[in-house]
């Protein structure tokens, strides 16, 4: 099969999750042309360089070769180092050279020393040089071929047959010069250049391993008469019921058809608390069970899962191509040729208008020419930096979706960011609580947390939650009643407790002087407000607020030092956005506005002349984030 062919293929086989890993059918391609594929490992015609998986994970001859380049390197430059002081002893080191070592002598060991550097360490160099003129695809290999191999052939020639080189190849001493220094030295540095490449790509491989690893080898499936049985991931089929113990991963995505548990879903959203999860609730393969037991019914399995479509996402970024590849490549496609030309024409000049001995000289000035002008960096900068950058991303978090984007990210210079969720934790957290003078805080938030259990708001939540971590020892409540927009009326402990919104506490003649004036502050920083009262007096406030992330601060300083303009855009109150804004030295932002507003000011701003990129977590921000040069969608926006 040819190695030029292209092969359509799907997601699903792309993806190793899908394939239960690389077996023999891996299509293999060129990090430089990924048009260029295969099925199996070999060289790319086009550049010479060694195809890799598609799928973004290095098979184990990948390894291997790694292996083998490392261990022509070493060899190579232990025998380059002998050959280098033999060559260029006397003006490296003065008289260091041992006398009984006399000029043709050193010619000889030169000879022995070089001769495994070259036709052993350079034999894959050679190999895919010869492969380049075959394919009509001059690259670097060609001119490091043809260099290496001049340079050698010469030396050898003049060493074993002096007597049959022409009288111009003569030095001032009568001798005929000899470059196997030249070679031999070449081969090393261009070896070590190949290790320092193969030791980045599986770096940059590690990252997808490290995501592959995420997803469980095995799941735990009933069968219809209720019997339990191990099964490999990859026989997992849609519909079928799974259980998942406590402390185990869950094997794929579905949802919960028995039990209640918390699960740690940091791997995907980012946040660092267990989310709860009860009847019906979404699960997603590869998050990790908390205590609790549950049965679930796979909704998406193999290829289709959300861990699948991740790996595939980054190993799809990893072989796309730049807009400024495309440079690269034609400049490549001419640069080769000229070069081969320009060394033709530094061997005429020398040989008929050069010092003597004119033809030696020639044949070392051409090689110069081709060794010096050997495109590496043009041709592997711009992958390898691609490669090195969207792995380095993955491993921490970041899917960079193609080349494109992440070249297009160097030029943003405003940066449009959403609120809840991007800036601040998008949780609601117990801030601030203010007891009346009768009244204890701890005796506030006992009362108030104890009623609290009884709703699923946010907001009671976040009270419940704050009483637990300042451990206030919570009571049983009964007779409760919720007010939709308002709050909540119940019994804890024998007492009447009322906890909600100013309109309920007027509605039960319950006033509020005490805390009018603390409340009025804590409402200025933006915190909602949550006032309780304990058999019908005021008993104090409770200030909720949205924490901004810790990291927050330091990423938007950061952001500025680097002249990027940070806007706020956030559907909260002026009060709220306001406060944040503030506290994170925000001079722009724009308070209530609606989705299809935040869409309408990335336009604005990009008809400005403005870059910019998007940052949000909720659905209501995807229209921003696509009218936006880039859109980055943070963690907890994971759908």
């Amino acid at each position: 099969m040819s190695k030029s062919c292209c092969h359509k293929t799907n997601s699903h086989e792309q993806n190793p999750l899908h394939k239960g890993g690389l077996g023999n059918g891996t299509i293999y391609t060129c990090p430089m042309h990924p048009e260029v594929e295969q099925i199996g490992p070999g060289d790319c015609p086009k550049c010479g360089m060694a195809l890799e998986p598609k799928g973004g994970v290095l098979a184990e001859g990948s390894e291997i070769e790694l292996r083998e380049m490392t261990r022509r390197f070493f060899l190579s430059a232990l025998l380059t180092l002998p050959i280098f002081f033999l060559a260029m002893g006397e003006m490296v080191f003065g008289n260091l050279l041992p006398t009984f070592i006399s000029s043709q002598l050193s010619s000889w060991l030169q000879l022995l020393l070089a001769t495994p550097v070259v036709l052993w360490g350079a034999w894959p160099f050679f190999k895919r040089g010869w492969n380049s003129v075959l394919t009509q695809n001059l690259n670097m290999f060609t001119l490091i071929a043809m260099g290496v191999g001049v340079a050698y052939t010469y030396s050898a020639v003049a060493v074993l047959f002096p007597y049959f080189l022409p009288h111009g190849f003569l030095g001032v001493d009568n001798h005929v010069p000899i470059y196997f220094e030249a070679s031999a030295v070449i081969v090393s540095l261009v070896l070590l250049g190949q290790v320092l490449e193969l030791k980045a790509r599986a770096k940059t491989s590690s990252a997808i391993r490290k995501l592959l690893e995420l997803a469980p080898p095995s799941a735990t499936r009933i069968k219809e008469d209720g019997t339990e049985e191990t099964v490999p991931l990859a026989e997992l089929k849609v519909g079928e019921v799974l259980r998942v113990k406590p402390g185990d991963k869950v094997p794929v995505d579905g949802i919960i058809l028995e039990g209640k548990t918390t699960i740690d879903e940091s791997m995907i959203t980012g946040e660092p608390f267990p989310a709860q999860k009860g009847l019906e609730a979404k699960v997603i393969g590869g998050t990790i069970n908390g205590t609790g037991s549950f049965v679930m019914k796979a909704t998406r399995v193999g290829g289709d899962t959300l861990l699948s479509q991740i790996i595939h996402l980054v190993s799809e970024a990893q072989t796309s191509r730049a807009p400024i590849q495309r440079l690269a490549d034609k400049v490549s496609s001419y640069f080769v040729p000229a070069v081969i030309l320009i060394a033709a024409l530094t061997f005429v000049s020398w040989a008929f208008l050069g010092p003597e001995p004119r033809l030696a000289l020639a044949i070392l000035n051409s090689v110069a020419v081709l060794i010096i002008a050997c495109p590496c960096a043009l041709g592997l900068a711009t992958p390898m930096s691609i490669m090195v950058g969207t792995g380095k991303g993955a491993s921490m978090g970041i899917l960079i979706k193609d080349a494109a984007a992440l070249e297009a990210f160097e030029k943003v210079n405003t940066l449009v960011v959403d609120k809840t969720g991007t800036l601040t934790l998008g949780k609601p957290k117990l801030i601030n609580l203010h007891a009346s003078k009768n009244f204890s805080q701890d005796e506030l938030l006992t009362y108030a947390s104890s009623l609290e259990m009884g709703s699923e708001h946010p907001l009671a939540q976040a009270i419940v939650s704050g009483a637990r971590e300042r451990g206030v020892k919570l009571f049983p409540f009964s007779n409760f009643e919720s007010f939709t927009g308002k709050g909540v009326k119940g019994e804890v402990n024998g007492r009447t407790v009322i906890v909600g919104n100013s309109n309920l506490l007027s509605e039960n003649n319950i006033t509020l002087d005490e805390v009018a004036e603390r409340a009025e502050s804590l409402r200025q920083e933006g915190q909602t407000l949550m006032f309780v009262s304990i058999d019908g007096r005021i008993a104090g406030v409770l200030g909720v607020s949205d924490p901004i992330k810790d990291s927050t601060r330091e990423a938007l300083k950061l952001l500025k030092e680097d002249g990027v303009r940070i806007v706020m855009l956030t559907g909260d109150s002026s009060t709220t956005s306001k406060a944040i804004a503030n506290a994170l030295q925000i001079e722009e932002f724009h308070a209530e506005v609606l989705p299809e507003d935040k869409n309408r000011i990335v336009k604005e701003l990009r008809q400005a002349g403005a870059i910019v990129a998007m940052a949000g977590d909720g659905i209501n921000d995807a229209p921003a984030l696509a009218q936006a040069d880039i859109g980055i969608a943070m963690g907890t926006g994971t759908d």
